[in-house]
């Protein structure tokens, strides 16, 4: 992917393309934290506000989960899956040779990110600029996208592991019980994190000449 080493006019640039480059996936995780909850709730609230999203329509939905509370969530995810199992949609073997133990790693770590859409909030703005309705929510998810990225770039960065899962819609309705959540919030994904106990897998690449073109290029 080249070795030419780049001058930015400001070195953050640098300091950012290496955090986004170090960003991996980790399975392995601990109930652990390197940071204070405040410095976590800090990342967190910072995404909220300062994400952009598509006419500023901030749709994003966020809640933090931490220690008992993160324990909650996975809790509820096993006992969905214990009666997909009862019911004879997952094999039992699967269950508990595979998803539980998987289930029981993310439990082990010390909190989880829940991500949301609130489509509902789009319905103004959609009324407003007709022509672009059946854009706006996929808009609004590309901003939640971009938020789970940058919360999880910024907690590796500050020294934890990570992992994004996605066990919507099967964990929805017991969340939004559980944390008396409104039924307007859409989840979209869970962003698990902890202490790393073990080293991530390596990354592999497509060719880069595959999925990049420049044009205008000066010499």
């Amino acid at each position: 992917m080249g070795s030419t080493q780049i001058a930015f006019k400001n070195p953050a640039t640098a300091t950012l393309l290496e955090l986004v480059k170090s960003r991996r996936t980790y399975y392995g995780l601990k109930a652990e934290s390197p940071i204070s909850d405040d410095a976590i709730q800090s990342i967190i609230q910072d995404s909220v506000l300062h994400v952009p999203s598509s006419f500023n329509t901030q749709t994003s939905r966020i809640v933090l989960l931490l220690k008992e509370e993160h324990e909650k969530v996975w809790d509820i995810a096993i006992k969905v899956m214990e009666g997909l199992v009862e019911a004879g949609k997952v094999p039992k073997e699967m269950f508990e040779n595979h998803t539980k133990p998987k289930l029981l790693s993310f439990r082990a770590a010390y909190g989880t990110v829940l991500f949301f859409v609130d489509y509902d909030s789009l319905a103004p703005i959609k009324e407003k600029f007709a022509i672009y309705a059946d854009k706006f929510d996929p808009f609004a998810l590309e901003s939640n996208a971009m938020s789970q990225y940058l919360v999880w770039v910024a907690l590796q960065s500050e020294g934890f592991g990570a992992n994004l899962q996605h066990y919507s819609p099967l964990i929805d309705e017991e969340v939004r019980k559980t944390w008396d959540l409104p039924a307007s919030w859409k989840m979209d994904a869970q962003l698990v994190f902890g202490a790393p106990t073990s080293e991530p897998g390596e990354k592999a690449f497509s060719p880069l000449e595959e999925r990049f073109k420049v044009f205008g290029k000066s010499a």
